[in-house]
């Protein structure tokens, strides 16, 4: 196929576009390189692999691009509570209204294949999972604009969308901001975390999951088409406390404690029920152990240095 990634050198992207590209499909990804990063530079080797430095909310760039893809895979985003309020404005105009356009510029014979985030959920019911049928009551600008998107995406015939799981695991765009990166971070290199309300849960999947579940959405789309579906491990709905214990099987140096005053400014706690797109064959391969194990092994090499002696 011929594929558009929007934001495809970013977190996700810089796994899923060389996936693509082994798979024989032709991929170009635009993206604005915002974070200076070079996870795609090992792609540039392949003829079938186009590459543009642009901003997915320009109108004429998009039609250009779109003109000639099968596929389009709009990754391109603000993503995360704090970065999303440090500004409201390019949150709106990127996460939604260039979705937005992307759906208005499409033909109808194009298909979209479009992340969003189970975050849209918010504060879950006790004890109760949470369903693709559940309310939507996202807590922060990020969740809002992704819920909108999403939304804007389903309302096409040709279109499928993916509530990820809070992700984590190794990337060539790595991301330290992320859950269980950030504590297996702390972990490996301060041995400790002060945790605010622990008990709020929510559910994870590793990164090449994710990756997988994309493919698979290529790979049954007639079946699958105009639905969400939840994204992430069954067996991965914890808590703060819980996901520490976890990490701590791995790293018994480790010391979590949880703080009696204070609280957390990200709100979501729930669980989340990822039946519907097991239902349609897909499996995750990756557990949240292994993804420790790996993450373990890419703190050796990566060290947020910059402002240290060391």
């Amino acid at each position: 196929m011929k594929i558009l990634i929007t934001g495809g050198a970013g977190y996700i992207g810089s796994v899923l576009t060389p996936t693509l590209l082994g798979l024989g499909h032709e991929v170009t990804v635009l993206d604005n390189f915002y974070f200076g990063q070079n996870s795609l530079t090992d792609c540039c080797h392949y003829d079938t692999f186009q590459v543009v430095r642009g901003d997915a909310r320009d109108e004429a760039l998009m039609k250009s691009l779109m003109a000639k893809a099968d596929l389009i895979i709009p990754l391109a985003a603000l993503v995360g509570v704090p970065l999303c309020n440090s500004d409201q404005i390019a949150t709106q105009s990127t996460n939604f209204e260039a979705v937005a356009m992307l759906c208005r510029l499409a033909a109808k014979s194009q298909r979209i294949i479009m992340p969003v985030t189970n975050s849209g959920y918010g504060i879950g019911e006790k004890g109760k999972f949470c369903t693709e049928d559940s309310p939507l009551r996202p807590l922060s600008t990020y969740g809002i604009t992704k819920v909108k998107a999403e939304e804007a995406v389903l309302q096409r015939e040709n279109s499928i969308s993916f509530r990820l799981a809070t992700v984590f695991g190794m990337s060539p765009r790595m991301r330290l901001d992320l859950l269980v990166n950030d504590f297996v971070y702390r972990a490996v290199n301060d041995r400790a975390v002060l945790i605010f309300e622990g008990h709020f849960k929510r559910n994870y999947i590793h990164i090449r999951d994710v990756v997988r579940a994309f493919i698979h959405g290529m790979d049954h789309f007639e079946k699958m088409k105009g639905k969400p579906y939840n994204a992430g491990l069954e067996e991965a709905n914890l808590s703060k406390l819980e996901l520490c214990a976890v990490i701590k099987k791995h790293l018994p140096k480790f010391v979590y404690v949880e703080a009696p005053i204070g609280e957390d400014p990200d709100k979501r706690d729930y669980i989340v029920s990822n039946q519907r797109l097991l239902s349609t064959g897909f499996q995750t391969e990756w557990t949240l152990d292994r993804g420790i194990t790996e993450l373990i092994k890419g703190y050796v090499i990566l060290r947020n240095t910059i402002y240290s002696n060391v």
